[in-house]
């Protein structure tokens, strides 16, 4: 997974731990994290910016709750070599947070779709996940190809690889694919597109039965992202 997105779903798994376990006992559900990351030759190389917002009772004051956030969500989750003095640490920026959800918001934007699956790093065809059963392509597709670029890694095809693919209503068989390994291939990419037409059914049907998407496994989903969790189908290493 892209170093940011697998930071920011760390960081917001550690917040909910914290206020569940009582090590914070003054946080309240609603929060969001946000990590920017500066990379050198494609390769994380420090943290810029970390932000924590999190929703909190009115009796904590900012200062204590930016040092408890810091203390036992930050540096627990955090490796120290990836923080430096330049790194901007805001917790709660816009100020206090007491009033969360959709009292707080003007309604629900529904699931961000992004941070279900790359935190902007790979491009998306812009298509929910979280309320569609698996014949929709939006959601399936999407698992298939996660799948299919992560075993094209695996077996050392090529180092970084996204694949697009393109469906058209009532029509079973995808109207494209395209694959991109950033030059880092060992086969042309046509040959790639050609591998996982032979390998691979892209229909609709053919992705369910191969990943056995009826199955009631989607709770995982609903937090800290689709991807990078071993235990789902579409992270299994063939």
């Amino acid at each position: 997974m892209p170093y940011a997105i697998s930071m920011a779903h760390k960081l917001s798994k550690r917040l909910t731990d914290v206020r569940k376990q009582g090590i914070l006992d003054y946080l309240r559900p609603d929060g969001k994290t946000q990590v920017t990351v500066e990379y050198e030759n494609d390769i994380p190389k420090r943290i810029e910016t970390i932000l924590i917002s999190t929703q909190h009772l009115d009796s904590v004051s900012q200062e204590e709750l930016k040092n408890g956030i810091i203390e036992n969500v930050i540096k627990p989750v955090v490796p120290e070599n990836m923080i430096d003095e330049n790194t901007k640490i805001y917790v709660n920026p816009t100020g206090r947070f007491v009033i969360g959800g959709p009292l707080g918001d003007t309604g629900l934007t529904g699931r961000k779709i992004i941070v279900d699956t790359y935190g902007g790093y790979s491009r998306h065809g812009g298509g929910c996940f979280s309320g569609k059963d698996p014949s929709k392509v939006d959601r399936s597709a999407a698992y298939m190809l996660r799948h299919i670029a992560k075993n094209l890694v695996a077996k050392g095809y090529c180092k970084k690889c996204e694949i697009q693919v393109s469906y058209a209503i009532g029509m079973k068989e995808p109207l494209s694919i395209y694959i991109n390994t950033f030059g880092t291939g060992i086969k042309s990419e046509e040959e790639l597109v050609q591998i996982v037409k032979e390998k691979f059914d892209l229909t609709p049907d053919g992705i369910i039965n191969y990943l056995d998407l009826k199955r009631p496994i989607y709770e995982e989903t609903t937090n800290y992202g689709h991807f990078g969790k071993e235990n789902l189908p579409w992270e299994k290493l063939i």
